[in-house]
């Protein structure tokens, strides 16, 4: 593949094969990263027994990027699998910001605003808090 900021990578063809490597290794590294979780997990987790008749969810550690981050350095499988699911979240948004970059190199004002709109619209929705 061409030079990144090259004249010549921008033609249409080329930024449609980088977005599409960049989803595919997105997906892939957020599958390698929960499945090394889940090897951690079941590896210190897999001789209990679980209790079907109350529900208990996930820790406060993994509900948040700060816990997440610091069970990941303590090894914790659940915390890696919890980065996994973050890593796969953040595979499209990358996708949209980099298009930003795509449209905007091509000097395509309509689609700079509207794929800005929707960047907006999603990290909105992920740091407003509203919805639960």
């Amino acid at each position: 593949m061409k030079k990144l900021f090259s004249k010549t990578f921008w033609q249409e063809r080329d930024v449609e094969m980088f977005i599409g490597q960049q989803l595919r290794w997105g997906v892939i590294s957020a599958s390698v990263i929960a499945f090394i979780g889940g090897i951690i997990y079941l590896y210190s987790n897999g001789k209990g027994v679980p209790s079907y008749t109350e529900f208990t969810g996930a820790p406060l550690y993994v509900r948040h990027l700060p816990g997440i981050l610091h069970g990941v350095f303590q090894l914790d499988g659940m915390a890696i699998i919890q980065l996994g699911v973050v890593v796969l979240l953040a595979t499209p948004i990358t996708r949209i910001a980099f298009s930003v970059l795509a449209f905007a190199m091509e000097k395509d004002v309509l689609y700079v605003i509207i794929t800005l709109i929707v960047l907006s619209v999603i990290t909105f929705s992920i740091f407003s808090g509203f919805g639960g």
